[in-house]
């Protein structure tokens, strides 16, 4: 019983390290692709740079300021996933000392039905549909 609940709190802190890795990841992307339409917009504007200049420093000063304000809103978000995740994993450690017996048959209830729903799914989507 004691290893199971290490599993769940082992799989909570995974999802919680997995999701700070997409934050991450997200955060890299929305540079990348900031960057890119940057990239792109210079190529395409060339001689007429000169003459909008003031208009470009601006539109890449808002970019700039809206890539951090996103950077900011996932580190946020998955901060406060991070401590959901912790908080779930609390109670769940708890909910399972203080009553075991309820644990593993919820378990089990959960388990039936995540089986059925893949027999299910595995009809459905057999060969020739």
């Amino acid at each position: 019983m004691n290893h199971s609940i290490k599993t769940l709190g082992d799989q909570a802190s995974t999802l919680a390290h997995e999701a700070a890795q997409g934050a991450e990841q997200a955060i890299r992307s929305t540079q990348r692709v900031a960057q890119q339409g940057l990239d792109r917009m210079a190529d395409g504007l060339g001689g007429a740079r000169a003459q909008t200049g003031a208009a470009f420093k601006q539109l890449a000063h808002e970019t700039e300021t809206l890539t951090h304000r996103g950077m900011e809103a996932v580190r946020e978000c998955s901060h406060q996933l991070r401590q959901k995740s912790m908080h779930l994993k609390d109670a769940t450690t708890s909910h399972i000392q203080h009553e075991p017996l309820k644990s593993v048959l919820i378990a089990a209830a959960v388990g039936a039905v995540l089986v059925g729903l893949v027999a299910l799914l595995s009809r459905h989507s057999g060969p020739g549909r």
